[in-house]
């Protein structure tokens, strides 16, 4: 995943999830702390939530400070053998993460403009606008907007390559001929998989949605949609590691980032699954289930036992509000009443 620059991403070391002083000067102290993304995944957000959720859990984190901490995030060879941790994302935490301080930056420009500190909330906010801008782009690169301009150069390279097949043809330069059609027939196929990158993305379908609940069907933890891809956007690193290519659908089928219920394993944390490897239960599923991430993401369950994404998290996906089907029965019994 790339990382935002060190220009455009500001975040606080102090309490708080990127802290919460807020006086003048601690304001501006913030607006001059810069950190890039893997700084700031690692310094902030993480200890904070962990400490907070399960302080009397055994979890895999090394302790660097009283306000630090850092996890293991590394990925196990796949010559060790499958198992849970080898869909362990990084760049899906890190996603996770940049969105979490979105949202702390709107916080922060709203309570600036609460107590009238209206040249603090100004810097927040082209602060906030720089890290959209940037967020944006990071999107448009993964989601396939980039693919279809990608698509399109390469349409206009072959044609200028087959104009160039042709002269060497004519001219009788088969040895340019030989090495113009092999650079046509990478190009070609090039062409083609961005092109199906990009149509993923605009007609995608996907089987689970935002806070449902699910259960993993090879490794059976229990988790929590947070975020979906109608394809695979990880390296082909993870992939090779996650061994997407022995999948039925590989790589080309919807993937979600599952938030893992430390009760079933502390050390997953965010996970990166394939459609066809989830399944959500039968019957709603109303055990309790913890996650430092939660509360940051959900407003809390429905009757159902899913959880309801906040408004900016079904905004960042486009998704639409899911309203949980009313039970006839229990319409009944309130009539009756």
């Amino acid at each position: 995943m790339q990382v935002l620059s060190s220009n455009t991403v500001t975040a606080s070391g102090s309490g708080g999830i990127y802290g919460t002083n807020s006086s003048t000067d601690q304001h501006s102290k913030l607006m001059k702390r810069n950190f890039t993304v893997s700084t700031f995944v690692r310094k902030c957000l993480w200890n904070q939530c962990m400490q907070s959720s399960f302080s009397s859990g055994n979890l895999n984190v090394q302790r660097a400070s009283k306000y630090k901490a850092k996890a293991g995030w590394l990925f196990k060879g796949g010559d060790k053998g499958l198992d849970a941790s080898s869909e362990r994302s990084e760049s899906a935490n890190e996603d996770l993460l940049i969105f979490f301080f979105q949202l702390d930056l709107a916080t922060r420009v709203q309570y600036a403009l609460n107590v009238e500190q209206y040249e603090i909330a100004k810097q927040l906010r082209n602060k906030l606008n720089e890290v959209e801008a940037e967020v944006i782009k990071l999107q448009d690169s993964k989601r396939g907007s980039t693919s279809k301009s990608e698509a399109q150069d390469k349409a206009i390279s072959l044609i200028r390559l087959r104009a160039d097949l042709q002269k060497a043809i004519e001219g009788e330069d088969y040895a340019s001929a030989a090495k113009l059609r092999d650079e046509i027939s990478n190009m070609e196929a090039e062409s083609l998989a961005a092109s199906a990158k990009a149509l993923a993305f605009e007609k995608a379908e996907y089987a689970f949605r935002l806070g449902q609940k699910v259960r993993h069907k090879v490794f059976g933890y229990r988790a929590v949609i947070c975020g979906m891809d109608p394809v695979c956007c990880e390296s082909s690193e993870w992939m090779e590691t996650a061994q997407v290519d022995k999948l039925s659908q590989g790589s080309s089928q919807p993937f979600y980032q599952a938030l893992v219920d430390v009760h079933d394993d502390p050390n997953l944390v965010v996970t990166y699954v394939a459609e066809e490897n989830l399944v959500a239960p039968e019957q709603p599923d109303l055990r309790r289930f913890d996650h430092p991430y939660i509360p940051i993401l959900f407003y809390g369950t429905d009757s159902a036992g899913d959880f309801i994404p906040i408004k900016q998290l079904r905004e960042k996906y486009n998704r639409p509000r899911h309203e949980v089907p009313i039970d006839p029965q229990d319409q009944e019994g309130d009539d009756s009443n």
